[in-house]
């Protein structure tokens, strides 16, 4: 089994429906409307976001976290996962009427169960949620900066990327990265290249979450490859909410071969009918992958991760095992 990992991958939208549904049940919820068959259910993006909201307003505890981080680490390291960074969202917390450090500390919980029992290692990446505009994003990091923990690590950028310039919001991530967090942000999604290239200027981050759409200005692919800026890359994701019409048409590779760092993620894995086991294939079937470029593509995971020095040399030591 090839050892995998994931750096960009939504924590509320990584519950699998077996899961939501059994949220479901204890706070005596109907979720006919989202579920149906044993899997979600929608049609285009606005859509998903209310399937996605409906679901996440299901957990309302820190215990529920902690089943929820412990739940989906799980069934990462049945498939070969060493390593796992997911993002948080503490504007979500207190949305839902929980503590922002009852929300840290119960997915904290569920991480070291996981670790305990199957060895899988993980961190937190905290957001902002851009469509709440730069007060958001700021009061978030201040909150993080204010209030660390030992598995949040870095600081980041949910939302619609077409709102807000990046100019704007980079206060907030001015004050996560005078704190000591690592630092990437979603762009190259729904919004083209300059996306990426605003987010590279005002925001500075060492890694871009999507970014596939850099593909489109030749000079910023060139300029990802020479910072080696790494890309979180989800292609299944990105088929699902048609950024591509096919993998035929995925960047993944082109952007590999041009030099620029390029990663696996499932991004919201049960909402887009994958998993991070299934982007592997995915690079393997439609991308032509061997197995040690599958590997190359977990080291640059590792390398990229928001970890300390001994625990990286730790997992890189898993990847050749």
């Amino acid at each position: 089994m090839i050892p995998k990992a994931e750096i960009h991958c939504h924590i509320e939208g990584a519950a699998d429906p077996e899961l939501v549904v059994a949220q479901a049940r204890k706070y005596n919820v109907d979720v006919s409307d989202i579920i149906q068959d044993g899997a979600f259910v929608w049609n285009d993006f606005s859509e998903f976001l209310k399937c996605f909201d409906s679901a996440a307003a299901l957990f309302r505890t820190s215990d529920d976290y902690a089943v929820l981080s412990e739940t989906y680490l799980t069934q990462l390291a049945a498939t070969g996962c060493i390593y796992s960074e997911v993002f948080i969202s503490t504007d979500h917390a207190r949305m839902i009427g929980i503590s922002e450090r009852d929300y840290i500390d119960g997915l904290a919980e569920g991480m070291t169960q996981a670790k305990q029992k199957h060895g899988i290692e993980a961190r937190m990446i905290a957001t902002g949620l851009r469509h709440e505009g730069p007060e958001s994003v700021l009061r978030a990091a201040t909150y993080i900066a204010e209030n660390p923990h030992p598995l949040v690590t870095g600081f980041g950028m949910g939302g619609d990327e077409r709102m807000h310039h990046p100019k704007d919001l980079a206060p907030g991530f001015d004050v996560a990265r005078d704190a000591g967090l690592a630092i990437t942000t979603h762009a190259g999604e729904f919004g083209g290249a300059d996306s990426v290239r605003d987010s590279l200027t005002y925001l500075k981050p060492s890694r871009i979450g999507h970014g596939v759409r850099a593909i489109e200005d030749p000079a910023l692919v060139r300029e990802l490859a020479d910072k080696q800026i790494v890309l979180e890359c989800c292609p299944g994701s990105n088929i699902a909410l048609s950024v591509y019409n096919s993998f035929d048409e995925h960047p993944f590779m082109a952007l590999r071969g041009a030099g620029v760092p390029v990663t696996l993620n499932s991004d919201d894995p049960p909402h887009f009918h994958t998993s991070l086991a299934r982007e592997y294939d995915i690079a393997a079937t439609e991308f032509g992958l061997n197995e040690d470029e599958l590997r190359d593509i977990t080291r640059t995971a590792i390398k990229a991760a928001f970890v300390d020095e001994d625990t990286r040399a730790t997992l890189l030591t898993k990847i050749d095992a």
